[in-house]
């Protein structure tokens, strides 16, 4: 008997927790938040917070390693606006995690402060695995926050609840909550040809190849946009899809849903409009690419953390 990637979950049980953004413990409470929780948390000299100015993350430079979780006393010079923070959680010594816009520029933050943008955080490795995972949450909810300040429905102020979990409008009975966006990421494998189809958008680094990926629609089931952005894009029809693997990607509030897509037919026809190039690579072709992370003298693969990086790796080593 033949045995197939998609028969199995194999080499990993959960591989979601081997990518970037996924170490976040804090304890949300998300059930069981009262009302005055925020204002107790802003008062306690315990609560840590993530500064956000302008998208990016205010970190303290002058020590032996950047920090991203910052006290009271260095956010006071940056104009928190304490009005559009979001109580994340806590820690495990119940000490409140926050996180908040700021009103100073990226550019004009006070010595020793540098933003720094949530893409270089995770690449540079700048905070340890839960503190890069709770600044995901942090910034998608900032973000959410910051474009929820006005009534969609009748364009009154809106006031935050639930430790900014959620948001009323003062005029009307409209309530939006957090917003995740879902993409489906696949890596489609040609397991005859023992091939997996990878393509280059337009605003890669030079020479990086990908897995495909697009947003799931409205009344889409996941498989579904599978089957229908890799057609899209490249071509390729697609049968059986196997879930593999999802990451929290703060860019701003998406969640990568990472699968393996089994190629039914091989001609690719790609959108010339999405991709610069799409291809067929072999498995010592993968393991080159991934030995040349975003190298720009030949085909390269995304960094480790990134889910493209560790679908192309766990395809490799499935069988192993």
């Amino acid at each position: 008997m033949t045995l197939s990637l998609f028969d199995h979950d194999a080499p990993h049980g959960e591989a979601s927790r081997l990518v970037a953004f996924s170490g976040n413990r804090l304890d949300r409470r998300s059930e069981h938040r009262t009302e005055s929780e925020l204002g107790d948390a802003l008062k306690d000299k315990a609560t840590r917070y993530f500064a956000i100015t302008q998208g990016r993350l205010a970190m303290r430079v002058d020590g032996a390693a950047p920090q991203g979780l910052l006290e009271a006393d260095d956010i006071a010079a940056m104009q928190p606006q304490h009005a559009d923070a979001v109580l994340i959680g806590w820690d495990a010594n119940n000490a409140a995690r926050i996180a908040l816009p700021v009103g100073v520029a990226a550019e004009d933050l006070p010595t020793p402060f540098k933003a720094i943008d949530s893409r270089s955080v995770y690449r540079q490795a700048l905070l340890d695995e839960e503190t890069l995972g709770a600044f995901a949450q942090g910034t998608s909810l900032v973000t959410w926050a910051l474009a929820n300040r006005f009534c969609g429905a009748c364009g009154a102020a809106m006031a935050p609840e639930a430790g900014g979990y959620r948001r009323r409008c003062t005029a009307c009975p409209h309530v939006v909550f957090p917003r995740t966006d879902p993409v489906a990421i696949m890596l489609t494998v040609d397991e005859v040809g023992d091939r997996c189809l990878l393509g280059r958008s337009p605003h890669f680094p030079p020479g990086m190849f990908s897995c495909l990926a697009g947003f799931i629609e409205p009344g889409e089931t996941m498989e579904d946009a599978v089957r229908r952005e890799t057609l899209e894009e490249s071509g390729i029809t697609v049968g059986r899809v196997r879930y593999h693997a999802s990451q929290p990607w703060p860019m701003p509030h998406s969640l990568m849903i990472g699968v393996y897509a089994e190629a039914r037919s091989l001609t690719i026809a790609r959108d010339t409009a999405e991709l610069e190039d799409c291809r067929w690579f072999d498995r010592a072709e993968t393991e080159a690419m991934l030995a040349n992370v975003l190298g720009e003298d030949k085909a390269s693969a995304p960094p480790p953390g990134a889910i493209a990086h560790r679908l192309m790796r766990d395809w490799l080593d499935w069988r192993r």
